[in-house]
């Protein structure tokens, strides 16, 4: 069975980092690209970034230059990390599996609350 989880979310003050980790089973990477995406409160689901199977990067230009993707094969596990963290950055994030990043998702993630406040 094809299963992601995330991890890593918390509370953060401005200016500040968050690692997140998307934790997949049942599939491999090598043929899957995972997105992560986000919902603050009253707002619509948005796109943060995704990364290929063949390793192709993506990100919103709202956190270019401030957030990274990136795969760790060995456990399966693709990573977000966060940094200059922004109010403005405060949603639930979730992760999905998909098969390519244009492509419709297949499995998504239960989310993981993402604060950033002083």
């Amino acid at each position: 069975q094809l299963h992601v989880m995330e991890s890593g979310g918390g509370l953060v003050q401005p200016g500040g980092s968050l690692r997140l980790s998307c934790a997949t089973s049942g599939f491999t990477l090598d043929y899957y690209a995972i997105s992560w995406f986000r919902q603050a409160q009253g707002k619509e689901r948005e796109g943060v970034s995704c990364i290929s199977s063949g390793g192709y990067t993506d990100y919103a230009d709202s956190v270019k230059g401030r957030f990274t993707i990136s795969t760790e094969y060995a456990n399966n596990t693709v990573v977000l990390q966060m940094n200059s963290l922004k109010p403005e950055d405060t949603a639930i994030y979730y992760c999905a599996a998909r098969r390519y990043c244009s492509a419709s998702v297949l499995y998504w993630g239960q989310g993981t609350q993402v604060t950033v406040s002083s």
